[in-house]
């Protein structure tokens, strides 16, 4: 039987993914969830004016998508104050950072993000050669200035830094991002995923042109628009930079639909200032819920809350087991100290009166478990 002749790169890559879809452990386990709050989504879905967008193009599906996305282009500068040069759409967050990294890293360059960040950035790193280099959470937040120092001792090409974070849901002040980046290394870029904005105070607004060099944005409409399946994001940034993306992306990687969606979407300020209101209440509920269960609530500047289990890793592990025997799909963060937690995504009514009446015996049984292995 033949085998597919990879490169030595690939060849030496682990035949793994970042994450597993709920799809596949709802396959795993042979009955779907009750409630879906381990992938950050939006349950409240997108604005209904979105929707209509979206199915108005089914009948012309058969046309590609603008490959410039020139009409949402044009209402996202138009948004921001920018220009459109100053904007690339592309195909949610995660495909911009393959395409970023794809631009700037070489086989051996080095790559600063933190350890237990956003896992789909450093697949794509591995992917394309490049050396990661972390740091650890300080504080249970992501430590810009240590990143900083960081990519300075090894010659980092790029950072991350997610502001709002994920997996932790906390956020820096964009006052403090801003005067972070007067240590720059020359030669370096800070990636800002700002996958959470919406959701965050705002304070956490960097007060730095749009333009400016030494950054580039990355938003997107999965999160606060309800859009994740249409997968549609963008990366804001100096013109020179957002150009050179032509030079790498799938041209016709947005489909129309999308396209048309998420431009409908944008419009529709009511509906975006609502579910901001809903996931506000959740996140309280969430947080009501873990503190009449014995356990800590994070503040969160996001659309999930985590909570610390009072154990380690395992503990941690078990009550995500255990939740998801009874139906409640959750996650948790990957690398110690931080895997003392876990991550819940805001949700609906229904989803936390479910929380509420499994989590208890959840942890329950965790524990339990978690005592007789010592």
């Amino acid at each position: 039987m033949n085998t597919p002749n990879l490169t030595p790169l690939v060849a030496g890559l682990p035949a793994t993914v970042p994450f597993v879809g709920p799809e596949e452990l709802q396959r795993n386990r042979g009955a779907p969830f009750a409630a879906r709050l381990g992938a950050n989504e939006n349950v409240f879905g997108p604005s209904p004016r979105a929707i209509a967008a979206l199915q108005a193009e089914n009948a012309r599906i058969w046309q590609y998508g603008d490959a410039g996305s020139h009409d949402l282009r044009n209402a996202l500068a138009a948004e921001l104050g920018c220009g459109i040069g100053n904007i690339v759409v592309g195909e949610g967050i995660d495909g911009l950072l393959g395409y970023l990294v794809r631009m700037l890293v070489a086989p051996g360059d080095a790559v600063v993000t933190s350890a237990g960040a956003y896992p789909t950035f450093n697949y794509h790193v591995a992917g394309y050669g490049g050396r990661l280099e972390t740091v650890p959470y300080r504080d249970d937040a992501e430590d810009l200035v240590a990143l900083i120092a960081r990519a300075a001792e090894v010659g980092a090409r790029l950072i991350y830094f997610a502001n709002p974070d994920n997996p932790m849901g906390s956020y820096l002040p964009g006052v403090e991002v801003a005067a972070a980046l007067q240590a720059l290394p020359e030669g370096a870029l800070l990636i800002l995923d700002e996958a959470y904005l919406e959701f965050a105070p705002d304070d956490a607004a960097v007060p730095l042109p749009l333009d400016d060099p030494r950054l580039i944005r990355m938003r997107t409409f999965s999160k606060a628009y309800g859009m994740a399946g249409a997968r549609v994001g963008y990366a804001i940034g100096a013109p020179g930079l957002i150009a050179a993306f032509d030079r790498v992306r799938n041209h016709f990687g947005m489909n129309r639909a999308a396209q048309a969606g998420a431009l409908a979407a944008l419009a529709d300020r009511d509906w975006l200032a609502r579910t901001k209101a809903k996931v506000a209440a959740s996140r309280d509920e969430i947080g009501r819920i873990a503190a009449e269960n014995g356990l800590k609530a994070l503040p969160s500047a996001t659309n999930f809350v985590t909570v610390d289990c009072g154990g380690d890793g395992n503990l941690a592990r078990r009550v995500v087991a255990e939740l998801g025997d009874r139906g409640v799909f959750i996650r948790m963060p990957f690398v110690a100290p931080q895997d003392r937690c876990v991550r819940i995504s805001c949700g609906t009514e229904a989803d936390m009166a479910l929380l509420a009446s499994t989590l208890p015996a959840a942890l329950t049984a965790a524990r339990a478990a978690a005592a007789r292995a010592g």
